[in-house]
């Protein structure tokens, strides 16, 4: 049976490549990409002209609940099952006015109000309105892309007030759904994902400070972590892993 695999954020960066290497590893699979606007990434609409049928694009703001949901209805119309469901969207600046904080003086409210609504709220309603499609019987993964620095006990160096909080909520939100969602069915794994430093727009003005080795491109990423989704098992649920297949600790 052909998968049917569904990709937010899959207009560009790590999300994009996603959507590639989905397409490229099994001829009888499908893909829906997600994005704010998917006409405006051009990339992707090369896709959709390249393999026809088999990606489908709708448009999704993580940010936006509304947004999301209908999203979910446009999506039941497209397929009514889903084996894998991968939330790619993330924020740890825009503009100019939020910057990881260094301090607490740097702190504002809007700013950790706008982190939690993409970073942790947007995640778990995509699990809230779409794990239904994953509900067969048959084996299937939501993987969310969460961040180590999300972790509490590997919090070593503070600052990044927003991200790394924000991080913490969609871990936490992570392994509750997966809670309940084991109750629905054995076959639902329900993980968060760590890519690792990603050569993408959320890590550019970074990369400076990260080794070469360390820095992956968007296809090495996606391979990564593409294998890691290979390897879960309903008992990882729950849990999550970095690009590598290690558990990183809450």
């Amino acid at each position: 049976m052909s998968k049917i695999c569904l990709v937010q954020g899959g207009g560009r960066g790590l999300g994009l490549a996603l959507v590639r290497r989905l397409l490229a590893a099994d001829e009888s699979s499908r893909v829906i990409a997600t994005a704010r606007d998917p006409k405006s990434h051009s990339a992707l609409t090369e896709l959709a002209q390249q393999h026809g049928e088999r990606l489908q694009t709708c448009a999704l703001d993580l940010a936006d609940g509304a947004s999301i949901a209908a999203a979910r209805e446009q999506v039941g119309t497209l397929t009514s099952r889903l084996d894998l469901l991968i939330t790619c969207g993330g924020i740890l600046h825009e503009g100019e006015h939020m910057w990881p904080e260094k301090k607490l003086a740097d702190v504002d409210p809007d700013n950790l109000a706008r982190a939690f609504a993409v970073n942790a709220a947007g995640p778990i309603l995509m699990i809230k309105h779409f794990h239904d499609l994953l509900i067969h019987g048959e084996r299937a993964v939501i993987a969310s892309l969460s961040a180590r620095v999300g972790s509490i006990s590997d919090n070593g160096y503070g600052g990044w007030y927003a991200y790394r909080a924000s991080k913490a909520a969609q871990n936490q939100l992570t392994r509750t759904a997966a809670i309940e969602l084991r109750r629905r069915s054995k076959q639902l794994v329900c993980v968060g994902l760590h890519p690792g430093t990603v050569d993408t727009g959320l890590s550019e003005p970074f990369q400076r400070n990260v080794p070469e080795k360390q820095l992956q491109t968007p296809d090495t990423a996606a391979q990564h972590l593409l294998e890691v989704i290979a390897k879960l098992t309903p008992e990882d649920s729950g849990q999550l892993f970095d690009w590598a297949g290690k558990v990183i600790t809450p």
